[in-house]
This record gives C-alpha cells, sequence and structure tokens, in this order.
C-alpha cells in the first residue's frame, strides 16, 4: 500500500514524499481510512510506529475539505493533547511538515514560557492547536482559548493524560468541547482502569491494537543487572565506558539522581546532559538537540522524557531503577529498537525493586535475561 491508496490529496502527499519513508506503517494504514470516515478511533500503538502521522494526515485533510463554520474570527476546529511540552513540540513539527502546502493554521502552546508568546501564538487564529493541559486551562481562564467549535479532539498518550494527576484537567478541557464531535484516542499502553475514563469519551470508536508495533514484540533486547542502589552509578559508568554505542538515553527516577547521574558521566569525559522538570524549556530543548545531532552521547532524563522523545538510531535504553508502574517500563524501553532497527534495554533491579520488575514480565509475558554482575563496582 501506498499513501496515494489512502485517498490523501496530493497537496499532503507531496509533503510525505519529502519525508524519508514512502509507504504506510500499519497503524496508518488502519487509522487513516477510519478518521477519514468521521469515527471515533482508539488506538494503542507504540510510540515509533508513527501514530503522530496516522491521525495528522486525515485531520489535516478533513480540515482542508470542510468549510469554516462561522465567518468572521477563526476559531479552533481540531484540539491535540499532549501530556508533555516535548511531545506537544514534535507534534506541531509534524503537523507543519505534513500541512506545509496547505493554508491551515498550526499553533502550539505548553508550560516553562511565558504566556505572553502563547497569547501571540492563538491571536494568529489557528485552526490546530496542539497543547498541554494546564497551559492551555490557563488560556481559556484568561479568555485566550475558545473551544466551542473544535470539529476533531485528539488525545495523546491517553493513559498518561487520564490518570489521576491530570485525569480532572481532562474533565474540565473536555466540558469546553462540543457535544458533536470526532474524538481520537492513541496510545502504547492500555490499562483497564483508563479504559473506563475512555469509553465514555469516545462513540462507537473503531479499535486498533497493533501488537506488532509494541515494544513487547519489537527487536528490542532486554537485559537486567542484580545491583544495589550505592553501586548502581558505577555500573552505569563501567557500562558506558565498556560497551561501543552511538547514543544512550539513560531513565532515573528522580531529578536529583538524573543530575547525579550526569555529573558523574561527565568527570569520566562522556559527554552527557540531564533534561527533567526543573530545567527550563530552552535548556531541556538544546539538551535534546545536541542529543539528537551526537553531539552528546548520553542524556540522562526522568520520565518526562519518555513520551516526547522522537529520535532513531538510540543504541541503549539503561533504566537506573525499575518503575514501579509496569507501562512506564514500555514507554522508556520504546525510545530504542524504533522502525524495524535492534535495540537493547538494560535495567538495574535491587533488592527492593524486585516486586515491580516480576510485573513487568507478567505484562510482556516473558523473562528478561539476567545478567550475572561479575562487573566490579565500587
Amino acid at each position: 500500500m501506498t499513501f496515494q491508496d489512502l485517498n490523501l490529496n496530493q497537496h499532503i502527499i507531496k509533503a510525505v514524499e519529502d519525508k524519508p519513508y514512502k509507504t504506510p506503517t500499519k497503524v496508518q494504514e488502519k487509522a487513516i481510512p477510519a478518521i477519514l470516515s468521521g469515527n471515533d478511533l482508539l488506538g494503542c500503538a507504540h510510540t515509533g510506529s508513527g501514530k503522530t502521522a496516522a491521525f495528522a494526515l486525515p485531520i489535516l485533510q478533513s480540515l482542508s475539505k470542510l468549510p469554516v463554520i462561522l465567518e468572521g474570527p477563526k476559531l479552533i476546529r481540531s484540539l491535540i493533547l499532549a501530556p508533555t511540552r516535548e511531545l506537544a513540540i514534535q507534534i506541531g513539527e509534524s503537523f507543519e511538515a505534513y500541512g506545509k502546502y496547505l493554508d491551515i493554521k498550526i499553533g502550539v502552546v505548553y508550560g516553562g514560557i511565558t504566556p505572553k508568546q502563547h497569547i501571540k501564538v492563538l491571536k494568529r487564529e489557528p485552526s490546530i492547536l496542539i497543547a498541554t493541559p494546564g497551559r492551555l486551562l490557563d488560556l481559556i481562564g484568561k479568555g485566550y482559548a475558545d473551544l466551542s467549535k473544535v470539529e476533531i479532539f485528539v488525545l495523546d498518550e491517553a493513559d498518561k493524560m487520564l490518570d489521576v494527576k491530570t485525569l480532572q484537567d481532562i474533565k474540565t478541557i473536555i466540558s469546553k468541547l462540543p457535544n458533536v464531535r470526532q474524538n481520537i484516542l492513541f496510545s502504547a499502553t492500555m490499562p483497564e482502569d483508563v479504559m473506563k475514563i475512555v469509553h465514555s469519551i469516545l462513540k462507537n470508536p473503531v479499535e486498533i491494537d497493533d501488537k506488532s508495533t509494541s515494544p513487547m514484540g519489537a527487536n528490542i533486547k532486554q537485559q537486567v543487572y542484580f545491583v544495589e542502589e550505592p553501586e548502581k552509578t558505577s555500573l552505569l559508568l563501567f557500562l558506558l565506558e565498556n560497551k561501543s554505542y552511538e547514543s544512550v538515553l539513560v531513565f532515573t527516577r528522580t531529578k536529583k539522581r538524573a543530575d547525579k547521574a550526569c555529573k558523574a558521566i561527565n568527570i569520566q569525559n562522556i559527554r552527557a546532559k540531564a533534561i527533567h522538570g526543573d530545567k527550563n524549556q530552552s535548556e531541556r530543548l538544546k539538551a535534546l538537540e545536541l542529543f539528537k545531532n551526537k553531539e552528546i552521547k548520553v542524556l540522562v532524563a526522568t520520565d518526562v522524557a519518555a513520551r516526547g522523545i522522537d529520535i532513531s538510531n538510540i543504541s541503549y535504553v539503561i533504566n537506573m531503577n525499575i518503575p514501579n508502574v509496569p507501562e512506564t517500563f514500555i514507554h522508556r524501553i520504546g525510545r530504542t529498537g524504533r522502525a524495524g532497527i535492534s535495540g537493547m534495554a538494560i535495567s538495574f533491579c535491587s533488592t527492593e525493586e524486585k516486586n515491580f520488575l516480576k510485573k513487568i514480565e507478567e505484562l510482556q509475558g516473558k523473562s528478561i535475561e539476567v545478567i550475572n554482575n561479575t562487573i566490579p563496582v565500587k
């Protein structure tokens, strides 16, 4: 199948052809026709499967064909919510790339920078708005964002967006939307408790569950070292000094641990940067850009980055801790082994974390290879 077979218009086809890939992924083959037909959609597909294009292309197509409902000021016609700044920016870049031959304005708003910049974005009257929930609610409260004419609503990384920390914000935003609209929800994982909320949002959705794109089935080799907390930094440095790699993404549980690990790596003359919630937006974007361009070899991150990094050819993902939510582990390791390229995920597991590891193995339906720790740690 080609993108031509998906009945996309020639302006979108031309933009897609400017990209390095030429044929749609399995997720795109299934999602694009369903969205173009006007159906609600629930997609469970791993990040890296092409899911952003799976909803961006048909939204651009639909909005380029549909007439503007109101004369005068142009209102937001499609709203895409994302959990992190990085992911919102990434989605915005994708829409800009795919829509560059169309006359459709796109805006992105997120926390971490002055609201004045985003007020300017909204005054340009974008038809498509990509936003993080907190900043969007702030702009709605100040009267700068009107969601009353949204025709297509997208919730990306729905499992993260619908957890207890952000659920009320999402409900408040949804209450500002018109009752008649098309809803699209995508996530790499979909826990049972989240599914109950999902079905209250969607109406007779087309469901896509493409397990072939999940990191549980992808070409990712997984290993675990049993090592206690005080020894983890030494083990990390040993691996970085003794393995051949182009880029390594290291995950830590806390911001303090991320900074500590980053400092230790740099002391060994290995270029590294840390990103987490205490870093301002310019610092985070700069670190991601350096990592993407291979100017630094190691990026140390808290889970703020698990859902916003779209960088090809990450050699290793190293988990310095085992996350207590199994789905978080899936999102982490999904940063490697993308687009059919093999990857490696290495995890450090302390005695206290063994129960977390067991739950991850149960979710994946397989055991993770244990590496006997004969490495000299200090």
